[in-house]
C-alpha cells in the first residue's frame, strides 16, 4: 500500500512495492489511453447477391497498434478476426498485380499502397465505381479485360516466325519504356466519365 503523507517508513520492501504499484497504475492508464486512441473505424461497402437485401455500409473497429500500416492490412485483419465473409481481391501486396484496386475515401487506388490515415476518424471503402459488383468489394472486370484483349497488346514480328528466339537489343528494349508499366488495376478506367457512359465503345484511358 502506498505511504500516506507523514507516515514513517519502516520496511524497505514497502517503498519498493509502493513505487512499483504507482508506476504500474500509471502504465495501465497510459496503455489504455494509447490503445483507445489507436482504434479506428472502417466503413466497408457490403452486398451479397445470395441475400435479398440492399447494399449497406458495415462498420468495423480496428486497433492500429496491432495492425499493419496499409488499408489492405486492416481488411485482412477484419476478414481474419471479425468477419470471414468479407470479400475482396488481393495477391502480391506490393503494388504490382493490381488485384486490390478499390475506392478508398473517394479515391480509386490500391489497398496495399494506401496508408491508413491516423488522423481520420473513419475510413470508407467502396468497390471501384461504375462497375458491376459481384460481392462486397469485388467487381466484374470481364468487360475491362475483353477490351484490353481486343487491342492485341503484345509484340508482333513483321517477318515470318521461324520458331527461333528473337534477340532484342538494349536500344530496342528501351523503346518499350512507358508502354508496358500499366498493371491493369482498372483504377483509371473506373475514374473516367467517358468510360462510365460508353464502356461498350470506349476502350478507356489505359
Amino acid at each position: 500500500r502506498p505511504l500516506r503523507p507523514g507516515q514513517i517508513f519502516r520496511n524497505p520492501r514497502q517503498l519498493l512495492t509502493s513505487g512499483l504499484e504507482t508506476v504500474s497504475r500509471q502504465s495501465v492508464r497510459f496503455s489504455a489511453t494509447t490503445a483507445q486512441s489507436n482504434v479506428k473505424t472502417f466503413e466497408i461497402y457490403r452486398w451479397n447477391p445470395d441475400k435479398n437485401e440492399k447494399p449497406y455500409l458495415n462498420s468495423f473497429s480496428v486497433d492500429l497498434s496491432q495492425c499493419g500500416p496499409m488499408v489492405l492490412d486492416a481488411l485482412l485483419k477484419i476478414k481474419n478476426e471479425q468477419d470471414s465473409t468479407l470479400s475482396f481481391r488481393r495477391s502480391c501486396r506490393e503494388g504490382i498485380c493490381g488485384s486490390c484496386s478499390m475506392n478508398i475515401n473517394g479515391t480509386n487506388t490500391l489497398a496495399c499502397l494506401a496508408r491508413i490515415d491516423p488522423e481520420a476518424v473513419t475510413t470508407r471503402i467502396y468497390p471501384l465505381p461504375h462497375m458491376y459488383v459481384i460481392k462486397d468489394l469485388v467487381v466484374d472486370l470481364s468487360n475491362f479485360f475483353a477490351q484490353y484483349k481486343s487491342i492485341e497488346p503484345w509484340l508482333k514480328r513483321k517477318d515470318k516466325d521461324d520458331g527461333l528466339e528473337y534477340f532484342q537489343t538494349k536500344e530496342d528494349r528501351k523503346k518499350l519504356d512507358g508502354m508496358y508499366e500499366c498493371i491493369l488495376c482498372a483504377c483509371c478506367g473506373a475514374s473516367c466519365p467517358s468510360y462510365w457512359w460508353n464502356a461498350d465503345k470506349y476502350l478507356g484511358p489505359a
